[in-house]
């Protein structure tokens, strides 16, 4: 098992206690099959943005358990929809590295925590379709999670590289029993992109992940879906 590495602003005893309890005993009781493929193209050191497909509110805790300290020994950083981050929620959130961000017009203070994280050399986690989709489609992506990876790669003049992962439940409606599949791809490098043209660059490492995550998205669903037997 990993040794997880320090992560300023995550609480050093909340967090182990509650990935825990969702590793061993929530995500289990909910979800009696979780399939995970790829982790071997998950990233153990440098800055990584993690840009999952959004399917459901479980799906916050389906990344860490599928990359997270039990597997490269860092615990993600997360933005999170302002409006979950309220309450004893909100609390807890915060002291797991979750931070607000507006979904419909993300703030310029979401956007520079996003790209300090990286630049720190940290593991954070954005939805890039910024809202839950259960139509089984990738919907277009936003420029924020590119923008974040490349201002930040500028900015260190050190590579940042984004994983897709596709997630997918059984369940139409997500419910207790239903197969939970995630599929890791291989990174993307900010370093395949002039980074001098911020714009242009941004415009199109957004199209090559919204890609990815198509195809992944198709895999998934292909592989889920073909016939078993004769």
């Amino acid at each position: 098992m990993p040794h997880p590495s320090p992560n300023p602003g995550i609480c050093p005893w909340l967090a182990p206690v509650a990935y825990t309890v969702v590793h061993h005993w929530v995500l289990p009781f909910q979800f009696p099959t979780i399939k995970v493929m790829g982790q071997d193209n998950l990233p153990r050191s440098g800055a990584v943005l993690l840009t999952p497909t959004h399917r459901s509110r479980w799906d916050g805790l389906i990344i860490p358990y599928a990359t997270g300290r039990w597997v490269t020994g860092r615990d993600a950083y997360f933005m999170v929809s302002a409006n979950e981050m309220r309450g004893l929620q909100g609390w807890s959130v915060g002291r797991l590295g979750g931070f607000p961000v507006d979904t419909d017009r993300p703030g310029r203070s979401s956007v520079r925590r996003g790209v300090e994280l990286l630049r720190q050399q940290q593991m954070l986690a954005v939805f890039p379709e910024g809202n839950i989709f259960q139509d089984g489609r990738v919907h277009p992506l936003k420029a924020g999670p590119a923008y974040m990876a490349l201002q930040a790669a500028n900015a260190e003049n050190r590579d940042v590289q984004i994983v897709p992962i596709a997630l997918h439940y059984s369940c139409a409606t997500v419910s207790r029993g239903c197969t939970v599949t995630v599929k890791i791809d291989k990174p993307l490098s900010t370093q395949s992109y002039d980074r001098r043209q911020l714009k242009q660059a941004t415009q199109a490492l957004t199209a090559d992940l919204e890609q990815r995550l198509v195809t992944l998205n198709d895999d998934v669903q292909g592989d889920l879906y073909q016939p078993t037997g004769h």
